[in-house]
């Protein structure tokens, strides 16, 4: 949904945001916001379901409002309008401020010339192969038209609209389904219609070399490191930034402090802010906004670290507030050095926790991925929030089979009951402070 949502806000002009009256502002709408603000578009409140009894549009107003996104009636710059899908009521107001937000922004569009839009959605059908959902921004698409949209290409054997009609030219802010490309493009590129076959082979050709070029180079994104380089060359104005932390007030301290960091050269934008792991939607939006993430005591999830290594997204981890901020500032001035850069060699996950007499508490537990020491130090992370730091005391290997009952160790550490079907399991004893 945060693909989508991205995807959405970059291939239109004005953004409609439909909020339940009876429900209120949920962190999904709240991604929307974000997500639309990044890509520079005018957004328009929809307040819909006010024929429930419950209804209460002016608590949404008044949330909104709590986000620094005020609406026309309480001295905003944001068109709003109370509506009732169900019943109708609202709909054709709303419709107009959409002319009118329309008309203010100048929005025009050239429909005689070759067309050009993006790609909503594209799958590969059994019977028709593969077809491609299509929204013209410019010109107008006509059957037999040579398409280009990413690294496919194809002449437009048919094309319906979203009655499954058959239709013969789409034009300006037209969606239409086209068969006839030779692959089906990614959600969210942008077509073209070209003069020939030929030149469409071309491009692709082209397309592909540079697509395996920017696979081998290895650094995509923006990150703190590349701050002080862009500065000096004079072409970089804003820094964006994504706070996560463990509880609510250090995330807002952390953003106030980050905010206060700007400069007449930089202006520093908190986009987004939450409580809680660091998740994929964090990542997909700091792609979608070039923007580096800063965690205070959390850690990425697993499939959020991995997407941010493809997406070449910079997560930077802290445990004190000031050292965050010392990084961002040494970064905004062009003077971050190369720091000690802390490196996860083992994933470790515990699975049953024991109280072992004169010892302590002892973690059995299971090597996910990579390798442990003795030597290394220990993070303990609970919900992607960070419970405890330290050194392992103790580090022992062992195999348990079945019911095997006697002593795993000839050392005073031993095991009082046996834990069956688990093979490689490493004990590790922390002291808890």
């Amino acid at each position: 949904f945060t693909a989508m949502r991205m995807r959405g806000a970059s291939s239109t002009d004005i953004a409609i945001l439909v909020v339940a009256a009876d429900d209120g502002v949920m962190p999904q709408t709240v991604e929307a916001i974000n997500h639309a603000k990044a890509a520079g578009i005018e957004i328009i409140v929809a307040i819909n379901k006010i024929d429930k009894p419950t209804a209460n549009p002016d608590k949404i107003k008044e949330e909104l409002a709590a986000m620094n996104f005020l609406v026309e009636e309480w001295g905003g710059k944001y068109q709003s309008q109370d509506i009732s899908a169900k019943k109708g009521i609202g709909v054709p107001e709303l419709m107009e401020k959409v002319l009118l937000e329309a008309e203010m922004l100048e929005l025009k569009a050239n429909p005689n010339r070759r067309a050009t839009g993006s790609i909503i959605e594209s799958s590969l059908d059994k019977g028709r192969g593969y077809v491609a959902t299509v929204l013209v921004s410019n010109g107008t698409l006509k059957m037999g038209d040579i398409v280009l949209a990413g690294t496919s290409y194809g002449k437009v054997k048919a094309m319906f609209n979203e009655r499954n009609q058959r239709m013969q030219e789409a034009g300006p802010s037209t969606p239409a389904l086209i068969l006839g490309l030779n692959g089906a493009p990614a959600a969210g590129d942008t077509f073209h219609v070209v003069e020939s076959d030929q030149e469409a082979r071309e491009i692709t050709n082209k397309r592909e070399q540079l697509a395996r070029e920017q696979g081998l180079r290895t650094q995509k994104m923006l990150t703190l490191d590349e701050v002080g380089r862009r500065l000096a060359l004079g072409d970089f104005h804003e820094l964006n930034v994504i706070v996560k932390g463990d509880v609510d007030g250090s995330v807002e301290a952390l953003s106030d402090s980050l905010i206060k960091l700007s400069t007449e050269q930089v202006q520093v934008n908190v986009i987004h802010k939450g409580v809680g792991q660091i998740s994929e939607s964090d990542v997909s939006l700091a792609a979608a906004s070039d923007a580096i993430i800063v965690g205070f005591q959390v850690r990425p999830s697993g499939a959020a670290a991995k997407m941010a290594e493809q997406e070449g997204v910079d997560i930077r981890k802290y445990s004190v507030i000031y050292d965050a901020i010392e990084e961002v500032k040494a970064a905004m001035e062009g003077m971050l050095a190369p720091t000690l850069k802390e490196q996860i060699t083992a994933t470790i996950e515990v699975r049953e926790v024991f109280n072992i007499t004169k010892v302590g508490l002892v973690a059995g537990a299971m090597v996910k991925t990579g390798k442990v020491k003795r030597s290394d130090k220990a993070r303990l992370i609970r919900d992607g929030i960070v419970i405890f730091t330290g050194s392992i005391n103790a580090l022992k290997r062992f195999k348990s089979f079945g019911n095997q009952k006697r002593s795993l160790f000839s050392k005073p550490i031993a095991m009082r009951r046996s834990t069956a079907a688990i093979i490689d399991i490493l004990l590790i004893q922390i002291k808890f402070v």
